[in-house]
């Protein structure tokens, strides 16, 4: 089966997957944006199939995939709001070690070691796709988009993020990040894969997707927080959008 996989990139996760549970680790920068992440994959999802986020088990009853998935940063409070959550990555180590820390939170997660292309050639079907930080890591960006496309039921949310490719997310992803905080190891991006807000959605229309709304992710060094922006996705943004 051809896939979109890019054996390099999975293995620069592979060689992090133990610490992804470690906020003052090498994932510290998801889990710092986290909270920013949850706040517009919540929102999204609510206003789309209608649910009330201030009751309890607001998603109850919708399937999710979290493609990517990673140690389950994402999969985890979507499994605590209810739903009913899949995690598949293609970097083999990451599952055991989301497996395990979804055991001892109590939490019920499908963690599987697979690819987007493989489970719509085995005709998985959700409701919502959450697709964060993955699209500037695969071979072919829009055949891994027409993929995801294809696991959504109609009228199917996916939620995707990425980075925007620019002198700016150069000099803050790039050469921030990864050289002067050392946040990431160096070689963690490739700011040639970044793509343009236009270009994401360009992508997200021809793999059959409409988009609908995108935001910017906003570090502020002062405050050490993420927010959501309106105007600025000069960096990190996300967007959604719907299989009609």
């Amino acid at each position: 089966m051809e896939t979109t996989v890019d054996a390099a990139e999975v293995a620069k996760f592979e060689a992090m997957a133990a610490e992804w549970w470690d906020p003052a680790g090498k994932f510290r920068p998801l889990h710092q944006m986290n909270p920013c992440r949850l706040d517009y994959i919540t929102r999204q999802i609510a206003a789309e199939f209608g649910r009330d986020l201030t009751g309890p088990l607001p998603f109850k009853g919708l399937r999710l995939l979290d493609i990517g998935c990673g140690g389950g940063l994402l999969s985890e409070p979507m499994a605590r709001l209810g739903a009913d959550v899949v995690g598949a990555d293609a970097a083999e180590r990451n599952i055991p070690v989301a497996r395990i820390h979804a055991e001892q939170s109590g939490l019920a997660i499908d963690y599987r070691h697979t690819t987007a292309e493989a489970m719509a050639a085995a005709g998985e079907r959700f409701d919502v796709v959450l697709n964060m930080e993955v699209v500037e890591h695969v071979a072919d960006p829009l055949a891994y988009l027409t993929a995801c496309r294809d696991l959504l039921k109609a009228g199917g949310l996916m939620v995707c993020s990425t980075l925007n490719r620019n002198a700016k997310s150069f000099a803050l992803a790039i050469v921030g990040a990864e050289w002067v905080m050392r946040w990431l190891p160096k070689g963690t991006h490739d700011w040639q894969k970044f793509m343009t807000p236009d270009e994401l959605y360009d992508l997200l229309r021809r793999a059959g997707l409409d988009p609908v709304d995108r935001k910017g992710m906003v570090f502020n060094p002062v405050s050490w927080r993420w927010s959501l922006s309106d105007r600025d996705l000069s960096v990190n943004y996300v967007t959604a959008s719907i299989r009609r």
